[in-house]
């Protein structure tokens, strides 16, 4: 953490200064600008036909007026240009044309009280240097750029050099207060992209949580479904018909066998995610946390090798195969799609069906696929079940199967509609762009 001017005149000094060492410092100037004020006074005083302690109190008091220098710049140089007449205050002016250099006081007020103490200076000067050279020259001839120009040298190396010192000094304190802001600003902004780097990071965690558990419930629950089906008519056909039975057993068993593999392949892409995720958050700062991981998302979806609409009539013929009457009706010229529309084509198939399976045992169906200029629609519509003497078992149903369907088709920008029907059956209907567009960055 930067440490700023507040935080130091928080640590710090007596009344108006930021640190004690500062007033240590004033302290100690006032005093010894008091003390020259009080030697330099005597010597007025005798000349202007005063008591030396008069001279010695207005030294003290002059010269102690430097101790708020920080406080009242343009006071203690006043007070400086005043006693330069007495010949006294060397270091109060010294340090005061610094000291209001160096301040924020307005240039126009430096560049004024500047020129008032260069000029006062400029006289005192130019009447000690006559009056040095008439008295001790007396008889010799001396020309008459001698005195001005001492005089205006003397004045300028005494009033320049504090307040160029000064103007750079109080340049480079600004300076580096502006450097002190700014790294406290760039701290803050850091704070927030880290903030939104997790936030990020939540929502990629979240969405890819989400996608996986869509996957293992299109993969499981269609298979298992299906498994459930041919069970019970395994259970049902065993004695009547033993051949039947094993062909039924057999379908159960190389469906679960599909199941098992559709797994694997799913959590190998998992495991890589997740490796892939680390060796992310190793080398990647904070702030790319977010944006890494729902790349890497982007790139897991992607690269699984998912189904597509030329295995509709292999998903059919599993339903067929379980018994279930499947009629399948295709519209306009086959042609291939990105691998997301093809694959959430084939889910919301399989999904339907998995739910007629589910809710509808014994029901037909019938597939609508119709191929459109720029989108794709299908539809899985189902009649009433057949009355039976006896109640179906029914499957275990999560209620996640239409939530997912709508998620997936709307996730593409498609249109999904699904509803009950006037005959008593059931209706599911998606309409998915040929290319679908792509999403953009969710903000934190």
């Amino acid at each position: 953490m930067t440490t700023t001017g507040e935080e130091h005149r928080a640590a710090g000094g007596p009344w108006w200064w930021e640190r004690r060492r500062s007033a240590v410092l004033d302290v100690g100037l006032a005093l010894g600008s008091a003390l020259e004020c009080a030697v330099e006074g005597v010597p007025f005083a005798e000349g202007a036909g005063l008591p030396a302690g008069i001279g010695v109190l207005l030294g003290v008091v002059a010269g102690a007026v430097l101790v708020v220098r920080r406080r009242w710049p343009v006071a203690v140089v006043l007070v400086a240009i005043a006693v330069t007449p007495a010949e006294m205050g060397f270091l109060l002016a010294t340090v005061g044309l610094y000291t209001l250099a160096a301040s924020q006081v307005p240039r126009r007020i430096i560049g004024v009280t500047t020129g008032m103490s260069l000029a006062a200076t400029l006289i005192v000067t130019l009447m000690r240097t006559h009056q040095g050279v008439g008295g001790g020259m007396s008889g010799t001839r001396i020309d008459t750029w001698f005195v001005p120009l001492m005089s205006v040298l003397a004045s300028v190396a005494m009033t320049v050099p504090p307040v160029l010192l000064g103007l750079y000094v109080g340049a480079r304190r600004r300076l580096m207060e502006s450097l002190r802001d700014r790294a406290d600003s760039l701290e803050t902004e850091l704070q927030l992209l880290a903030e939104r780097a997790e936030e990020r990071a939540d929502w990629a965690r979240g969405e890819e949580r989400t996608r996986i558990a869509r996957e293992m419930h299109d993969v499981v629950a269609h298979r298992v479904s299906l498994m459930v089906v041919h069970a019970a008519a395994v259970q049902a056909v065993a004695l009547k018909d033993p051949q039947k039975a094993v062909k039924n057993a057999a379908l159960v068993g190389d469906m679960g066998r599909q199941a098992l593999t559709e797994l694997r392949e799913m959590l190998g892409v998992l495991r890589a995610g997740e490796a892939l995720g680390g060796s992310v958050r190793a080398v990647v700062p904070l702030a790319a946390v977010g944006v890494a991981a729902a790349a890497a998302a982007t790139r897991a979806g992607a690269a699984e090798d998912g189904p597509s609409l030329a295995e509709l009539e292999e998903l059919l013929g599993h339903s067929r195969a379980a018994g279930m009457s499947v009629e399948l009706s295709v519209q306009g010229e086959e042609r291939a799609y990105a691998p997301e529309v093809e694959q959430t084509a084939y889910r919301v198939v399989q999904e339907a069906l998995t739910n007629v399976h589910k809710h509808a045992a014994g029901a037909g169906a019938v597939v609508r696929l119709a191929h459109r200029g720029d989108e794709v629609a299908m539809q899985v519509e189902n009649g009433p079940p057949p009355a039976r003497d006896e109640a179906p078992a029914l499957l275990p149903s999560g209620g996640n199967g239409l939530v997912g369907m709508r998620e997936r088709v709307l996730a593409l920008g498609g249109v999904f509609v699904s509803g009950e029907t006037e005959a008593g059956g059931f209706r599911v209907s998606a309409v998915l762009p040929a290319r679908p567009a792509v999403p953009a960055a969710r903000e934190g």
